[in-house]
C-alpha cells in the first residue's frame, strides 16, 4: 500500500478556489492538462473544515485574525467540495483532503478521498490523529516545524497502527528562499524512519527545478507544492506555483529520475556496450618466446600488451603457473585453450573470453612485436 507514495504529485489546491466552485474546478481541470502531457503520477489536494463549528462563534467576525477570515472567505459547501474532489478523480488523479477537524475525515470517507493528509499545525492533534487513523485510509503528513521526538511520535503512532504513512520534509516558511529548504533533511529522515516513504513538501518561491532534481535523488519519492492560475485578477501568492511552472517541475523530476537510473538498494545491470568498452582497454597475454607444451609459465614468460584478442587470456584471468597444453611461438597469444589452469572451468571466465577483443589476425599477417 505505500507504493501509493512512490513518485507522487501533490498539487496543493488548498482554498485557492476562494468559494468559487467554478474556479476550483478550472484550476484541476488547469492542472490535469499538465499532469496529463507530463505522464506523472498526481494528486490535487483540497483542504476541509467543518466552518461552522471550526471558529468559535463568539470570535467568528475578528477583522484583525487573517485565518479566520481566510476561513471564513473560502468557505464552500460540502456539495461544492465534492463536486472538486470527483473532478479530481474524473481526471484519474488520486483525490486527497487535508482535514482540519473531525467532521471533515467524516466527509474524506463519505467522499472516498484515497489519502488523507496532516498538516504541519496538527502532527500533535491527538484527537484529531486518532479519527484520520481510525478510517484506515493512507496518510501524508508534513514535519514544518516539528522537534524530533514529536516526529519519532508521529511515525510510531501510525506504525503501531499499521497504516500506510509517508512523511514529508518540509520548511513552513511562505514563501522559502533556496537557503531555507534544507534538503539534507531528507538523508536524516531516511535514515531514521527507513521503512517510511520519505516526502518534500516546498514553498519555495524562485525555482521549480534544481531542487526537486536534488530532493528525487536524495530518495524523496512525494513532492508537494501549492498551486494556483492567473485567473479573473485574483493575486498569486508567490509560493504558489503555475501551471506552466508545474510543466518545469514535472520535466525535471523526469529527467532526475532517467539520471538516477534504478534503485539504490541493488547493483545496476551492466550494459554489454559498457563491457565491451572497457574490454577494449584491457591487456592481454602473450608469450615472450618460444615455449614447449608442458611449460609453466611464469611472469618473465609473458608479454601484458594490448590488443586483447578473442579467446585470449588477459592480465584479468593471468596468475602465473598456468600449464601450456601446447607449444607456442614467441609473440603467439595465449588463448584460453592453450592452458591448464584453475580458472579455465571459472563460469565468468568461461563466458566472457571466448567472445571479448578483436578478432585475432589472420595467418598471412606477420606478427606485431609488442
Amino acid at each position: 500500500m505505500t507504493d501509493i507514495f512512490n513518485d507522487l504529485f501533490v498539487l496543493e489546491l488548498a482554498n485557492n478556489h476562494w468559494g468559487k466552485v467554478e474556479r476550483g474546478l478550472k484550476i484541476i481541470d488547469d492542472f490535469a492538462a499538465v499532469v496529463k502531457e507530463n505522464g506523472v503520477r498526481a494528486s490535487i489536494k483540497l483542504q476541509f473544515r467543518d466552518v461552522d463549528q471550526f471558529i468559535h462563534p463568539n470570535y467568528r467576525d475578528l477583522p484583525d485574525f487573517r485565518y479566520i477570515k481566510k476561513t471564513r472567505d473560502t468557505h464552500m459547501s460540502w456539495d461544492n467540495l465534492r463536486r472538486l474532489v470527483d473532478r479530481v478523480a474524473d481526471h484519474e488523479m488520486l483525490t486527497m483532503v487535508t482535514p482540519f477537524d473531525e467532521v471533515s475525515v467524516d466527509k474524506c470517507v463519505e467522499f472516498g478521498v484515497d489519502i488523507l493528509k496532516i498538516a504541519s499545525s496538527d502532527i500533535r492533534d491527538k484527537t484529531l490523529l486518532r479519527k484520520l487513523a481510525a478510517t484506515g485510509r493512507p496518510v501524508i503528513a508534513s514535519s514544518g516545524g516539528a522537534d524530533l521526538h514529536h516526529i519519532d511520535n508521529l511515525v510510531t503512532f501510525f506504525a503501531d497502527r499499521h497504516i500506510p504513512f509517508a512523511l514529508n520534509h518540509c520548511v513552513s516558511l511562505y514563501p522559502s528562499e533556496d537557503s531555507d529548504l534544507e534538503l539534507n533533511q531528507i538523508d536524516f529522515l531516511k535514515a531514521r524512519y527507513p521503512g517510511i516513504v520519505i516526502g518534500f513538501s516546498t514553498h519555495e518561491h524562485r525555482d521549480w527545478k534544481n531542487s526537486v532534481m536534488m530532493a528525487y535523488a536524495k530518495g524523496a519519492r512525494t513532492f508537494e507544492r501549492h498551486i494556483d492560475i492567473d485567473y479573473e485578477g485574483v493575486p498569486v501568492s508567490s509560493y504558489c506555483t503555475l501551471p506552466e511552472q508545474a510543466d518545469v517541475w514535472f520535466k525535471a523530476f523526469i529527467k532526475a529520475k532517467e539520471v538516477c537510473g534504478g534503485p539504490a538498494s541493488v547493483r545496476r545491470v551492466v550494459p554489454v556496450k559498457e563491457r565491451e568498452y572497457l574490454d577494449a582497454l584491457v591487456r592481454g597475454v602473450y608469450v615472450r618466446h618460444d615455449l614447449p607444451a608442458g611449460h609453466m609459465l611464469t611472469d618473465s614468460d609473458v608479454i601484458l600488451a594490448v590488443p586483447l584478442l578473442k579467446g585470449q587470456i588477459s592480465t584479468r584471468e593471468f596468475e602465473s603457473g598456468e600449464v601450456l597444453k601446447t607449444s607456442l611461438r614467441a609473440y603467439d597469444a595465449i588463448n584460453l585453450a592453450d592452458i591448464d589452469a584453475a580458472y579455465v572451468n571459472d563460469p565468468e571466465v568461461l563466458a566472457l573470453v571466448p567472445d571479448r577483443g578483436l578478432e585475432p589476425r589472420s595467418a598471412d599477417q606477420p606478427a606485431v612485436h609488442a
